[in-house]
C-alpha cells in the first residue's frame, strides 16, 4: 500500500543523505501518515491521511 495521504495525496518526496565527508546518497522524506476513523458520506470507513489534514480539520475523526 502506497504511503500517500488519501485526502490531499501527499506522498514521498526524494532527496539525498550527505554526510560530513560529503557521500551523497539517495533517501526518501515519508509524509506523516496515519490511520483514522473517519467519517466518510455519512459512515465510518478507516482512512490513511496525513497529519496536516488532521490539523487542518478536512478530516471530521468518528467518535
Amino acid at each position: 500500500m502506497a504511503r500517500r495521504c488519501e485526502i490531499c495525496g501527499k506522498g514521498p518526496r526524494v532527496g539525498r543523505n550527505v554526510s560530513h565527508a560529503h557521500n551523497v546518497t539517495p533517501r526518501r522524506f515519508e509524509a506523516n501518515i496515519q490511520s483514522v476513523r473517519a467519517m466518510i458520506n455519512g459512515g465510518v470507513k478507516r482512512i490513511r491521511v496525513c497529519t496536516r489534514c488532521l490539523r487542518s480539520g478536512k478530516v471530521t475523526k468518528a467518535a
